[in-house]
């Protein structure tokens, strides 16, 4: 064998070592990886379920609140008289739309 064949021979098994390793290495970190992803989901999930919650509870809030503002602008006897005047007018045009429609 000569010089070139020893080097040709040398550089193919240093650069398979070099892969070998590179690739134990990456399969390990994969390995890692895949056994920290439960635990990363599930924190994710428990975040994203404690958003949801906050939320929920925020918009029930929110809704009460209007709630409780309506029924205090519907006290004012008032405001009742109007509203129920308006909903009279409201059904006499439906009434005239589907009379003028036919």
């Amino acid at each position: 064998m000569t010089n070139s064949d020893y080097l040709l021979k040398a550089a193919i098994k240093k650069v398979t070592e070099k892969l070998n390793e590179i690739l134990f290495d990456k399969i390990e970190e994969a390995t890692n990886i895949a056994q920290d992803a439960p635990e990363i989901l599930k924190k994710e999930f428990d975040n994203l379920k404690e958003s949801i919650i906050e939320e929920a509870s925020r918009m029930e809030k929110a809704e009460n609140i209007q709630e409780n503002e309506s029924a205090n602008t519907y006290h004012d006897s008032k405001i009742k008289k109007a509203l129920n005047e308006i909903e009279d007018i409201n059904k006499q045009i439906d009434l005239f739309n589907k009379t003028t429609n036919n």
